[in-house]
């Protein structure tokens, strides 16, 4: 096999992996109003993500505005289990922020936009644009790439190696979950299934008490 045509079916090799592994990731967009100080935590505006523990996030958030406009934008990133990852306050512009999970568990990121301003402002709000990236996708490739000299189908081929553990972690976790519900499911049917015959013996008994009180009721009163 010639040189040339080598280089073509691996360029089309990475290709077909690339399209496979590579996710669809598209900026999220939304706008936000604003409410006076004291009312925001009812319109907090959260977006809600899973992700894996001990796994690298990666949050950008383009929020639109300028800083003295009477309004302030702010941020705040946890998760369901009560763990904090950063709350910026008074985000304008693009404002990036990294964390490494604690647990598996979703994750929120909320904004909320809180008028300053004593004058009227026609329609307040801002325009959010939101990226979230997770494990594999959230490093810095290039930086790798630089740093350990790789060649670009060397980075691709890393990147999509990291994916593919990621999907098969994920897997992994996925079977671990299924096999404890199954576990409670068995458990609670057979704790239903005693339960079942407990009751039954029970009302066999009361019944049976029942006739032999009423048979010894009626022989005292000579009715029988």
């Amino acid at each position: 096999m010639s040189p040339r045509l080598m280089t073509s079916l691996l360029g089309t090799l990475l290709l077909s992996f690339l399209i496979l592994f590579s996710p669809l990731c598209a900026a999220l967009k939304f706008d936000i109003p604003s409410h006076p100080h004291g009312q925001h935590n009812h319109h907090e505006r959260c977006i809600r993500n899973f992700v894996g523990h001990d796994t690298l996030v990666v949050v950008t958030a383009t929020v639109s505005g300028h800083k003295g406009d009477g309004q302030q934008v702010n941020m705040h990133i946890k998760d369901a289990v009560g763990n904090d990852y950063g709350r910026p306050r008074d985000v304008v512009g693009e404002t990036r922020m990294a964390f490494t999970s604690h647990a598996d568990a979703a994750f929120d990121v909320c904004f909320e936009n809180i008028l300053n301003s004593h004058h009227a402002i026609m329609n307040p709000t801002r325009h959010v644009e939101l990226d979230i990236e997770i494990g594999a996708d959230a490093r810095d490739w290039s930086a790798i790439q630089a740093a350990e000299k790789l060649k670009p189908v060397e980075t691709e081929l890393r990147r999509i190696e990291e994916l593919v553990g990621e999907i098969v972690t994920e897997m992994e976790y996925l079977r671990t979950r299924e096999q404890k519900l199954r576990d409670t499911n068995e458990s609670t049917n057979e704790r239903v299934k005693w339960f079942a015959f407990m009751t039954m013996g029970m009302l066999v008994g009361l019944g049976a008490w029942q006739v032999v009180y009423l048979r010894a009721y009626f022989r005292s009163k000579h009715l029988i």
